[in-house]
């Protein structure tokens, strides 16, 4: 990965705010102990000892408190993708967004484990997994349409790019999941997004727009040899007629 594409690191995640943390604790630790359907926010801020007040200030709702990070995590996505330069590969720059998701994940793998073993067991938490990952695939896919505005069929590249980062990636973390997190989840996901740079890879991207293209007109007699309309074109050109062997008969 080239220094100018790559996706920032872990250290430039910002620091959590520590009563943000004892609430996700809290609440992990009674959808565990209850259920999730069985817990409520005021269960939650009791375990954590502050008010409501408290939790609704990080999290609109009981969904939210099982992702917290999904929401900073598309502002650094869409933020990388802004910035990316003119002549970046533009295949390369949203696998190396999406890579800011799965190290989030690998940040904490016993919490990401929990988390998949939770989502699958609650079908609201699903639906709101899908409703987040739909964005993410909006943010790569609008990126995507930017870069390939000028070309023949480029929204329909951009949305199918997109998607196949999407499945790749989610394929590449959901096996890591699966194994509870044993293994190396970026080496996976590296695997899974090598697949899509192999088949979308240095994508043409329009060049930037030119000046009006001049027109040359010549004027030849009639039965002219075309080696001489050849020569005068050339001259028309500013080419010299020396720098082309002229024809023998």
């Amino acid at each position: 990965m080239s220094a100018s594409s790559a996706a920032p690191g872990r250290g430039d995640r910002a620091v959590k705010p520590p009563m943000r943390d004892a609430l996700v604790a809290a609440a992990f630790r009674l959808f565990l102990e209850r259920g999730y359907e069985q817990t409520t926010v005021d269960d939650i801020v009791a375990l954590a000892g502050v008010g409501r007040r408290s939790f609704f200030r990080y999290f609109p709702s009981k969904e939210d408190v099982v992702f917290p990070d999904h929401e900073q995590c598309l502002d650094e996505m869409t933020a990388f993708l802004a910035a990316g330069a003119a002549d970046d590969d533009p295949v390369r720059r949203v696998c190396d967004a999406a890579r800011l998701v799965v190290r989030m994940y690998a940040e904490n793998p016993a919490f990401s484990v929990q988390r998949y073993h939770l989502t699958k067991k609650v079908p609201g938490l699903r639906a709101y997994e899908l409703s987040v990952v739909w964005r993410y695939e909006r943010a790569l896919a609008g990126y995507l349409r930017t870069r390939f505005a000028g070309l023949r069929d480029g929204g329909l590249r951009a949305d199918v790019i997109a998607a196949a980062v999407v499945a790749a990636h989610n394929n590449a973390l959901r096996s890591w999941l699966r194994s509870d997190g044993k293994g190396d989840a970026e080496a996976a996901v590296d695997h899974a997004l090598g697949q899509v740079q192999a088949a979308f890879g240095a994508t043409p991207v329009p060049p930037a727009a030119e000046g009006p293209e001049d027109v040359v007109v010549v004027v030849t007699r009639r039965g002219a040899p075309l080696w001489r309309v050849v020569q005068e074109l050339e001259s028309a050109l500013g080419r010299g007629w020396d720098e082309t062997p002229r024809p023998r008969f």
